[in-house]
């Protein structure tokens, strides 16, 4: 009995349907879960992996059959029937890749409203609203400094470059005495400016209307804040972490599992990106101007840091830690910093 075309096509449609599904749901190619927004980005990801793979095997096989079954037969030469476009097919894989595009659209930006990682939709349209104040001082940055194309042409703060990779040790909260400096001429005002931040951070001219940008209606972080805020700064090729309520640098990040956090990130001289691939979260860290991320760790344990914006010659070299650890041992932590901290030993300002 011969099996009708209609039958046969309907079958391979539900199997590449079938394969797509359990593959992209057992693909085993994103690092463990780490934060409570991951499950979302995963969703994302295999809902494109699974569109991805749809396509390639129906086009695969599509290309795969007409090798096999239009092939040219022996002693056969004649030419092929001519055919002139098919305006019903033409249309249907025209239409059907713009729906998936225009879907994948409004999902991902969903998606991406719903992690609330601050992003820059909100800061580029209060950017129209609000004019610029920047912060500028009576002394230049040094040659070959490099800084964010987007700056404004101005004088900017210097102060004595902060820790360098070499300089902070890894898995210390501890700062060398010769690696920071504080400027007299450093905006007060400025966001999240505390006095550790101030010793890590250049006073680089700040865009006041794009500070702290986000997604999403800023009335729910006012109700719900987070319940640890950090500030980050990014420079060539460390990462500096400040803890607004007690003082301490580290040079790693330590958090508690199952509390929202809020990071605060910048930079020092170049772009920099701030990412951590098991929490499915990045963030651009930008002079002159304070990004922000926003998000909750769920699982104990320690997790790579890495700058995934080229940043210069040691880019690759960029990375630290951020350890999340039980709401016990973080605050053993804390109160080993402090004590550090207390005693002198944690921050010297350079005279």
């Amino acid at each position: 009995m011969k099996i009708p075309g209609n039958i046969i096509t309907l079958l391979i449609g539900i199997t590449i349907t079938l394969l797509s599904l359990w593959f992209s749901q057992h693909n085993g190619l994103l690092p463990q879960i780490a934060s409570a927004e991951a499950p979302q980005i995963d969703q994302l990801f295999n809902a494109m992996l699974a569109i991805s793979i749809g396509l390639c095997l129906v086009i695969g096989g599509a290309l795969i059959y007409s090798l096999l079954a239009f092939r040219q037969k022996p002693g056969d030469n004649t030419d092929a029937v001519p055919v002139h476009g098919n305006v019903p097919l033409e249309i249907l894989w025209t239409a059907i890749p713009s729906a998936i595009v225009l879907w994948l659209a409004i999902y991902s930006f969903d998606i991406y409203k719903a992690v609330d990682s601050g992003a820059y939709i909100a800061s580029l349209h209060e950017s129209h609203h609000a004019p610029e104040q920047v912060v500028a001082s009576q002394e230049r940055v040094q040659p070959g400094v490099a800084l964010a194309a987007t700056l404004p042409e101005t004088e900017l703060a210097q102060t004595k470059l902060p820790a360098t990779a070499a300089q902070l040790e890894p898995g210390s909260a501890q700062v060398k005495p010769d690696t920071v400096g504080v400027s007299g001429n450093e905006n007060p005002s400025a966001p999240s400016q505390d006095t550790a931040t101030r010793t890590v951070r250049k006073a680089l001219p700040q865009r006041e209307e794009l500070t702290a940008p986000r997604i999403g209606p800023t009335t729910l972080e006012a109700a719900t804040p987070a319940d640890l805020e950090v500030n980050v700064t990014g420079l060539q090729y460390a990462w500096i972490f400040t803890y607004p309520d007690s003082n301490i640098v580290s040079g790693e990040l330590h958090l508690p599992v199952n509390r929202s956090v809020k990071l605060n990130i910048s930079a020092n001289d170049v772009i920099h990106a701030f990412w951590v691939p098991q929490f499915r979260l990045k963030q651009d860290a930008i002079p002159g101007q304070q990004t922000r991320m926003r998000f909750t760790p769920t699982a104990v344990g320690e997790y790579p840091v890495i700058c995934a914006e080229l940043c210069g010659a040691y880019h690759s070299a960029m990375k630290t830690r951020v350890i999340v650890q039980s709401p016990q041992e973080y605050a053993a932590w804390i109160q080993s910093q402090v004590a550090l901290t207390e005693s002198g030993s944690v921050v010297a300002t350079s005279q």
